[in-house]
């Protein structure tokens, strides 16, 4: 049997809690259904005036990608045919502030300098670098590295147990073991280096002396192809990154992929659950599995929001957005619009695939996404594979989503015989 991952328990259950202090900035104890309100608005129109959470009535100052900036004007897309272009358009629909503004200070702290906010040739330089290290042909990768020990060991923690909460005790641990294991980072740090998402410095101290020991000897991991990637100037130099670039392309991924992915699986595991004949069917045949994680990205995506800074005047699907506005993509209203899908309120696992927009569109489309795939396919396997009669507690609360701007739910409760 494998050895229970390093991760304090309660510790975990503080750090991925749902509505701790700094979740409620995002709008974490929100509890309603934000869909009626969307469908109701997108029938409306395609574009609205306002930020996603002020149309949905929430008073509260929120923050998140391309809030508060309550200096610039605000729209909000719902329609799929919006928010699609508007992620194909990066020129128009910028990636950062300082495409309407050179001199704009402002934005996500440890971020500014980022693939999350560099456009044009730019990003396409510096996203080449790690791009290679996220196809999916590297997937195999990932899971012989770092996911498969991780999994079979948290379900080894439980399987005699009879009885789990799947969302902390399993689900959160899986995707911040893999990437601060792909940074060369041991086990017993991983909470430690999580806790530095809302503080990137702290974060570069966990990296400086792994960055200076590959430097000297590469080794099989992500810092070691961030040390030895090469990229080419517009002067046709040959360049390395520098410490500083490597730091914050660590930076942005442990925020990434320690911060949805967990969330992302436990929507999917309790969506099978609340459905046993759609559970049942799954465990039955694996090949069900792929469109289950897919409708439920489509379904309810953990992120249901993003924001694009506007470069240019446009009258965009009916109305005009000025120069110097910031347009929030929703999301998780165009992946439910009923031009594109049928019935699509509906969690229907066999309806015919087709791309939604949980992991963006466009030039800055999830660089992580099939790693993201990997994590919920490996990990939801696992729990079919080897908890047998996997079902619901009766006897404790159901899942509930709750969150605005990160949506997930608090706690799966499950029974399985020992």
């Amino acid at each position: 049997m494998s050895e229970r991952p390093g991760l304090d328990r309660e510790r975990m259950r503080e750090l991925f809690d749902l509505r701790n202090s700094i979740v409620m900035f995002t709008g974490g104890n929100y509890t309603d259904d934000p869909y009626p309100i969307w469908h109701d608005l997108r029938e409306q129109a395609a574009v609205h005036p306002g930020t996603p959470h002020e149309l949905n009535g929430i008073e509260d100052d929120l923050f998140f990608h391309g809030l508060p900036f309550p200096e610039w004007p605000h729209f909000t897309a719902f329609s799929w045919a919006a928010c699609d272009e508007a992620y194909r358009d990066d020129v128009v629909f910028a990636s950062s502030a300082t495409a309407v503004d050179p001199e704009y200070e402002g934005g996500l702290r440890g971020y500014e300098s980022s693939l999350l906010t560099m456009g044009g040739a730019e990003h396409r330089r510096y996203r080449s670098l790690v791009q290679p290290s996220f196809v999916p042909a590297k997937a195999q990768w990932w899971i012989t590295n770092w996911m498969q020990a991780t999994v079979d060991a948290l379900v080894d923690a439980i399987l005699e147990e009879g009885r789990a909460e799947l969302n902390v005790d399993f689900c959160a641990p899986i995707p911040v073991i893999t990437i601060t294991g792909s940074f060369g980072i041991p086990v017993h740090q991983a909470l430690d280096v999580r806790e530095t998402v809302s503080d990137p410095q702290k974060m570069i101290e966990f990296l400086v002396p792994i960055v200076e020991a590959r430097r000297n000897q590469p080794a099989d991991d992500l810092i070691s192809v961030l040390v030895e990637a090469e990229y080419t100037d517009e002067d046709g130099e040959i360049h390395r990154l520098s410490d500083d670039e490597i730091y914050s392309f660590a930076t942005l991924l442990l925020a990434a992929g320690s911060g949805t992915t967990w969330k992302q699986m436990g929507i999917t595991l309790a969506a099978l659950l609340q459905r046993p004949e759609v559970l049942a069917a799954v465990r039955d045949d694996r090949s069900l599995l792929k469109p289950a994680i897919e409708e439920s990205l489509r379904w309810m995506p953990t992120d249901p929001a993003f924001a694009r800074w506007v470069a240019e005047d446009i009258d965009f699907h009916g109305t005009h957005i000025p120069r110097g506005s910031i347009l929030h993509i929703n999301l998780g209203a165009a992946n439910r619009d009923p031009s594109r899908w049928d019935r699509p309120d509906e969690y229907d696992i066999y309806r015919p695939l087709k791309p939604s927009l949980a992991f963006g569109s466009g030039p800055h489309v999830c660089l992580g996404m099939h790693v993201a795939r990997a994590e919920m396919t490996i990990g939801i396997g696992a729990l079919l594979d080897r908890l047998p009669n996997l079902r619901l507690d009766p006897d404790a609360d159901p899942p509930r989503p709750l969150g605005f701007y990160e949506r997930g739910v608090m706690e799966i409760p499950v029974m399985f015989d020992a």
